[in-house]
């Protein structure tokens, strides 16, 4: 297969928060709200209800709902992508159903997560999803997650489809990313803030992110630079927001830092989250503030 110089999905997608009220209802209207705010500091894609959108405890009506008020808001300016991930076939593929219904412009494809499933189990699932709609599809190959990975024949296979585009790449397996890359021609996207450098070194094109709720417009111009041939100017940027990106994922819940990195700086007006995502702790609050106050991203009056 020819090697992939596309940008599918655009370049700087962020796996974005859902917003809730504090009684546990999603906050639609923040989340148009925070759609618009990405999207003007340099995102030209959103990936909704997944990990970070806590997709697992978002009903299905509120899942479709969320997507038609962010393509409202921003459909227009950026590839809207919405998470199709389940570990029962038949539920991922009424999910891509009713994204596509609801105007997505894309998919992300995650492996049956939980049940371990054969590489062959992961192909026949993913393929179904694929060709339930006729939206192009990002593979998302998550073994923290999933506990399972994507072999080298099943990407192949994956490859194949004509509506599988592209790949986010959360294994941290910059090497394997070098060979499958080439292999598949399919575009490949960092899953990780802070390999971005590394996997734009082995032929990615973008990145999927947390962190970029709070510094897109850094990765836009790090992604920038790189592709410019300034590697030590690219270098610098990341290195600039080396401290947001720990903040946000180095604790192990992206979802809730980012919400309350959001809510904290004014963007978002709760940090509400559902069980079993418990809120922030008060140590955790005072923790995050002061990161923020240190990375100047609060004002005075906010500290």
């Amino acid at each position: 297969m020819p090697e992939t110089s596309a940008r599918p999905f655009g370049s700087l997608l962020t796996a974005m928060v859902t917003p809730m009220t504090d009684d546990g209802r999603l906050d639609l209207d923040a989340a148009a709200r925070l759609a618009v705010h990405l999207v003007d500091r340099g995102h030209d894609g959103l990936v909704l209800n997944g990990t970070t959108g806590e997709a697992p405890t978002t009903h299905a009506a509120e899942k479709v709902d969320l997507i038609r008020a962010v393509v409202a808001a921003v459909g227009h300016r950026a590839h809207v992508l919405a998470g199709a991930g389940s570990n029962d076939t038949a539920h991922a593929v009424r999910m891509a159903e009713q994204a596509a219904e609801a105007g997505a412009h894309g998919l992300l494809a995650v492996s049956p997560y939980y049940s371990r499933p054969s590489q062959r189990g992961i192909q026949l699932h993913t393929l179904a999803v694929a060709g339930a709609t006729g939206l192009p599809v990002m593979l998302y190959d998550v073994p923290a997650r999933t506990g399972v990975r994507y072999s080298r024949e099943t990407l192949q296979v994956l490859a194949a489809h004509e509506r599988v585009m592209a790949v986010k790449d959360a294994t941290g397996d910059v090497q394997a990313a070098l060979t499958a890359i080439e292999e598949t021609g399919l575009a490949w996207y960092s899953g990780d803030d802070g390999l971005l450098l590394p996997f734009l070194a082995v032929g990615a094109v973008g990145l999927v992110s947390m962190a970029g709720h709070l510094v897109g417009p850094e990765l836009a111009r790090a992604i920038a630079e790189f592709e410019g041939g300034d590697v030590a100017a690219a270098r610098a940027t990341v290195r600039s927001v080396t401290p947001v990106i720990d903040l946000v994922g180095g604790s192990g819940n992206g979802a809730l830092r980012s919400k309350l990195t959001l809510a904290l700086t004014g963007v978002i007006p709760s940090a509400a989250m559902r069980l079993p995502q418990a809120p922030a702790a008060d140590d955790e609050v005072a923790h995050v503030r002061a990161a923020l106050a240190a990375a100047g991203l609060l004002t005075p009056a906010a500290v």
